[in-house]
């Protein structure tokens, strides 16, 4: 089955696909485009996740769109977060454009008609469908919705209980007055530890390696003294306040680690008992920031653990028992319940496939072209957010910039907008686009494009320097070439260009 052709085909119905949505439908009106998305809803990650406690580990008034201003608490719950962006879809006309279960296969660029053939696969039918368009925008995120990632466990097999991963959570799972083991210490297993102890009899979280984790006030103190301000003015105070104190803090950390280090351990240990192992459970050997963050609304976790709800175990598995975990150390843990919390899978764009006139882009072989588009890889942009501060702080700055792209193809008679590195990019070292040491990083070092060493082509982590780069930065030159595709039935194979500047 063939579709219409659309201007900008959208892939992902998430908190970015959403926002970029919004952003063509606000900025440039009469743009023709769709959303396919793979799944049955709206939300993403947070319509996917349904497991207990589920939350933001970012601020709200940074991970809200810069668009639409957030009310509610700090770090919010998954269910807020979804409402939050059907919301902003029905608000901005943009949900009637969503075609539900297209999981996009594969997209063909045609440099003689100057557009993409998309295809896509329905889950509901089994249907193969193609759609065409002339900019293909992918808000995929970089990890597979449909499997988590879970390690070999030596005799899970034999466990007689339930072994549950918070990607698939059963929304029949019973665990009120059950002995949890939660394995895994990052961002998903402080979020479940305290919701979960609240009704179960006890929950051990297991982790090979201690976590960094910061408590923050569920509630902004700022917000409540802006309280009487209209939102169009409190919005962006509190939004930026909380941009340069997350900025500032990473700095530090990069600048001065020991000094930070030495200020989460003391805000750790005044959170719990009296004599507890703080270094053995909350001092990790690795720097600040060198792996994504925990934070604990008003310091859950460590209230959890100083009720005796919840306790930290620093240890490996031996192996798994009928009725628990044996530890490397000779101790036993109880469970009737086992969480693997450890992690995602990465997966870049979605998993489709992207040809150029025939021939396979390899990602790896691919730079990033101010951390949102590829080498060689014509009208087509990706959202990856940061990983030191909010996600929707670089999805905002992404949509804006496709949109003065288009408009500037649209002004000029361009078509075609191809980023172009310069000859002495083959020259430039291979660097990981995500910097960080993080597992799901670590395990996949081939899944994601590379970066280069200098802008435009090096993936900032630094929301300020990108809103000069991004939003307000010069279209032309800098590595970008446009191209129009003549009216003539005896095309070129390659159109006329204009001249890059390096």
């Amino acid at each position: 089955m063939r579709y219409d052709h659309v201007d900008v085909l959208i892939i992902g119905a998430g908190l970015s696909g959403i926002g970029a949505a919004c952003h063509l439908r606000s900025e440039l009106p009469g743009t023709t485009f769709a959303i396919f998305e793979a799944r049955g809803a709206i939300g993403g990650t947070w319509d996917l996740f349904r497991y207990p406690g589920v939350r933001s580990d970012s601020d709200m008034y940074t991970l809200g769109y810069r668009f639409r201003p957030w009310s509610g608490a700090t770090l919010a719950d998954g269910d807020s977060i979804r409402d939050y962006v059907r919301r902003a879809a029905r608000e901005h006309g943009v949900d009637s454009e969503i075609r539900f279960h297209h999981r996009v296969l594969g997209a063909d660029w045609s440099s003689e008609r100057a557009r993409w053939t998309v295809t896509a696969q329905r889950s509901d039918t089994g249907e193969t469908v193609e759609i065409t368009c002339g900019f293909l925008y992918a808000c995929t995120g970089y990890y597979r919705y449909d499997e988590g990632y879970t390690p070999v466990l030596p005799g899970i097999a034999d466990f007689a209980g339930p072994v549950v991963h918070p990607q698939h959570w059963p929304a029949d799972l019973d665990y009120r007055d059950k002995r949890v083991v939660v394995i895994g210490s990052g961002a998903t297993a402080v979020t479940l530890v305290p919701a979960m102890a609240a009704d179960a009899a006890h929950v051990t979280m297991l982790q090979r390696s201690p976590t960094y984790v910061v408590s923050l006030p569920a509630r902004d103190p700022l917000v409540r003294l802006l309280r009487r301000l209209p939102a169009r003015l409190s919005y962006p105070v509190v939004r930026w306040k909380n941009v340069l104190l997350m900025m500032a803090g990473f700095r530090l950390s990069r600048r001065r680690p020991a000094l930070v280090k030495s200020l989460l351990r003391r805000a750790a240990q005044r959170r719990l008992p009296e004599g507890y192992a703080v270094d053995t459970h909350f001092a990790p050997r690795y720097d600040p920031w060198d792996q994504r963050m925990c934070a604990a609304p008003d310091g859950d976790l460590f209230t959890a653990i100083r009720k005796g709800k919840a306790s930290v175990v620093t240890d490996t598995i031996d192996t798994v028992t009928a009725t628990g975990i044996r530890l490397a150390s000779g101790a036993e843990l109880t469970a009737d319940i086992i969480v693997t919390a450890t992690g995602l899978n990465l997966l870049a764009i979605g998993g489709l496939t992207l040809r150029i006139d025939g021939a396979a882009v390899e990602l790896p072989e691919r730079l990033t072209y101010k951390g949102m588009m590829l080498s060689g890889v014509p009208n087509f942009a990706m959202t990856i957010g940061y990983t030191n501060a909010s996600w929707t702080l670089k999805a905002d700055l992404v949509a804006h910039y496709v949109c003065r792209l288009l408009a500037h193809l649209r002004r000029t008679g361009h078509q075609v907008a191809t980023p172009e590195p310069p000859a002495e990019a083959a020259t430039w070292p291979d660097l990981p686009l995500i910097d960080l040491t993080s597992g799901y990083v670590l395990r996949s070092p081939a899944a994601l494009p590379r970066q280069g060493p200098v802008a435009p082509w090096r993936l900032h982590q630094n929301y300020l320097r990108d809103v000069r780069l991004i939003r307000h930065g010069p279209l032309t030159g800098d590595g970008m070439r446009f191209s129009r595709v003549m009216p003539s039935p005896a095309r070129s194979a390659r159109p006329p260009t204009e001249p890059v500047a390096r």
